[in-house]
């Protein structure tokens, strides 16, 4: 299960995806995997769940996992893959636009997922990066049930964001360097579609399309999302923007 990184490149060419629960994988997932297969196709696939994964490992995994929200099972363990594997993590409903080569040669890398907080759909690094192993501290004493019976439903993209701001992050968008080489993109490079809105921030410089299934959110939520985007694809990005400033963020 140990990839080796090409010469020059420190991450290497291992896959990481998670997939618990063991349901069958719906349409969206299959074609993005296609996309992985065509661009990826040499690299180590890694696929975890609970065959080699033992998620009684700790408290907040199993929590999460006995209540059915495997997202937030992933964001813990696409962090305990890098850090003893490396290589690059992709969530499932992530489309793979071209190769993923040039990433290699940084030692950890992620990018904006808006202007202001990073994303982990597509995240990279290479063994033992310290960056990836701070993001995993923070779980620790973290509990998924809160002592009031509701669940803690913290985005890792939120805890990402300010460990690294801690470390010099600037929130706003730009490519920058962070210490121990991590590198983070603009939003057009791994995040170039808005789901909240609808808007396309693709560019030929775009590796990957992050296509938002929002699995860990309440369905009546994500049918919001679905009305929202065929909103914005009727009458444009403008008009979800414009009912978000009347309404606030919950339009």
């Amino acid at each position: 299960m140990e990839g080796k990184a090409a010469d020059g490149c420190r991450i290497p060419k291992v896959l990481h995806y998670c997939w618990f629960g063991r349901g069958d994988k719906p349409r969206l997932v299959r074609k993005c995997m296609r996309s992985w297969r065509r661009h990826l196709g040499d690299y180590e696939w890694i696929e975890w769940n609970e065959d080699n994964f033992d998620v009684d490992a700790h408290p907040y995994v199993r929590e999460a996992y006995e209540a059915g929200k495997y997202a937030f099972v992933s964001d813990y363990v696409r962090l305990h893959a890098l850090l003893k594997h490396g290589g690059i993590y992709l969530d499932t409903d992530v489309e793979v636009l071209r190769p993923l080569a040039p990433l290699h040669k940084h030692r950890a890398f992620t990018g904006f997922e808006d202007g202001i907080y990073l994303q982990s759909g597509t995240l990279g690094a290479e063994p033992g990066h310290p960056w990836i192993a701070a993001l995993l501290r923070d779980y620790e004493g973290r509990r998924f049930r809160q002592p009031d019976g509701s669940f803690d439903m913290t985005t890792n993209t939120s805890a990402m964001t300010q460990l690294s701001e801690a470390i010099g992050l600037k929130r706003d968008g730009s490519f920058q360097t962070l210490p121990d080489g991590v590198a983070v993109y603009p939003r057009s490079y791994f995040s170039p579609y808005d789901y909240i809105d609808g808007r396309s921030f693709l560019t030929a410089e775009s590796y990957t399309i992050h296509h938002f299934s929002q699995s860990w959110l309440p369905a009546h939520v994500r049918l919001r999302t679905g009305a929202k985007r065929i909103v914005g694809r009727v009458a444009g990005p403008a008009v979800i923007g414009g009912l978000r400033q009347l309404f606030g963020r919950n339009v």
